[in-house]
């Protein structure tokens, strides 16, 4: 009998389909596999179409399909985890937390205090009850903010996680959360990650990757991209002959 695993999961990422993001799912889900993930959750800016896409594909990758949204709040920016239906924005947080577990999601707050990337404000953070906190965002120049949301998180018994907050190739992985689930990972499902982070059994990676692991993702990503581009500037000439072709009226 196969024991626990310990899932390698990076829980934000956003794609092309955010406002802010640049990657397709296709180029997100390769990538994942390349640097060994075991999953990436796309938690696109108040939209969840390409993430079910992700989700509903990711076993073509050897990964483990976990949708998701940053949706946002009155209060701020809220990560979703394992739903598959979008909350509406703009509504306050209690409320959208409670419809992220109607949904059998699991609420995160993301990058907390941070007010000038949509976090939410301490004082209102301490009249509310999520899942779990966002204590290590790779997407910050200095560790002031993690470490306070670190604390915060220890101090009131939140489960803690960590993700990139990736918005293109090359720092999707540069964190990611250890997320024990205790059953073998082909059999792993998105409810099994999301009651596992419910329970606070995770652990997390950022900072404490090592540098070799760092430049392997951004050479890999970087050689993925370039592939990619190839690839799609191809595929748009193929397609723009074609077109060409069986437009063209001949002269008679």
């Amino acid at each position: 009998m196969s024991g626990p695993t310990n899932l390698e999961v990076d829980l934000h990422v956003h794609s092309e389909a955010s406002y802010d993001g640049h990657e397709p799912v296709e180029l997100i889900l390769e990538h994942a596999a390349d640097i060994d993930l075991d999953a990436v959750v796309i938690t696109d800016h108040d939209v969840i179409d390409a993430s079910l896409e992700a989700a509903e594909r990711a076993r073509e990758y050897g990964l483990v399909g976990i949708p998701g949204a940053e949706i946002s709040t009155a209060h701020g920016h809220l990560l979703g985890i394992g739903i598959e239906e979008l909350p509406e924005r703009g509504r306050p947080m209690g409320e959208t937390i409670e419809e992220v577990r109607e949904l059998g999601g699991v609420a995160v707050v993301p990058h907390p205090f941070q007010r000038t990337r949509h976090g939410i404000r301490k004082r209102r953070l301490k009249r509310l009850d999520p899942d779990a906190i966002e204590t290590f965002n790779a997407w910050l120049f200095t560790g002031y903010r993690n470490r306070r949301a670190r604390r915060y998180a220890r101090r009131y018994g939140y489960p803690s996680v960590g993700g990139s907050d990736a918005h293109s190739l090359l720092t999707v992985g540069r964190a990611y959360t250890e997320i024990r689930v205790d059953q073998p990972v082909a059999d792993i499902e998105s409810d099994d990650v999301v009651a596992a982070i419910r329970s606070g059994d995770t652990a997390i990676q950022g900072q404490r990757a090592s540098l070799k692991r760092s430049t392997g993702h951004y050479a890999k990503a970087a050689g993925r991209k370039t592939a990619w581009g190839a690839k799609t500037a191809a595929k748009k000439s193929s397609n723009g002959a074609q077109w060409a072709v069986t437009t063209a009226v001949p002269f008679l």
